[in-house]
């Protein structure tokens, strides 16, 4: 038995997470292989690349929820300070800790983005966020 560790190759770790076209075509009702697909946008040759394609997704309800524990395919990076990080890190331990609710640092800040997104859309101008980034 080998006493080295079992690693993946390299095809894995930089496979694709955005789902092929086939599989979103095989998503969708009565497709057939054969049919044009027209709800692919394709961006005008005069755009410039980063320009967003897509139309933008508005949440219509206030009471929306955060995705909790499933799989994600998009992901963003965010800087912390090491003060930040700890007090993210803190309110874990504080979760499990004194109110028994295991949550990793991914779902409380899934949590705190929902929270603070439904604050914005029911108070706007005068929400958390909003006085918060104008420094009040």
């Amino acid at each position: 038995m080998s006493r080295r560790a079992s690693l993946p190759g390299a095809d894995e770790l930089f496979r694709s997470t955005t789902p092929s076209l086939s599989a979103v075509r095989d998503s969708l009702p009565d497709s057939s292989p054969l049919a044009p697909v027209s709800h692919v946008q394709t961006p005008a040759p005069s755009q410039k690349k980063g320009v967003r394609t897509t139309q933008r997704r508005r949440v219509t309800s206030v009471e929306h929820s955060p995705s909790g524990r499933e799989k994600h395919d998009e992901k963003i990076t965010v800087y912390l300070s090491p003060e930040e990080l700890f007090d993210l890190d803190q309110a874990r331990l504080i979760l499990r800790g004194d109110l028994g609710l295991a949550a990793d640092r991914g779902r409380i800040v899934r949590e705190s983005i929902a929270v603070i997104i439904a604050d914005l859309q029911a108070k706007g101008d005068q929400s958390i966020l909003a006085r918060r980034l104008r420094g009040q």
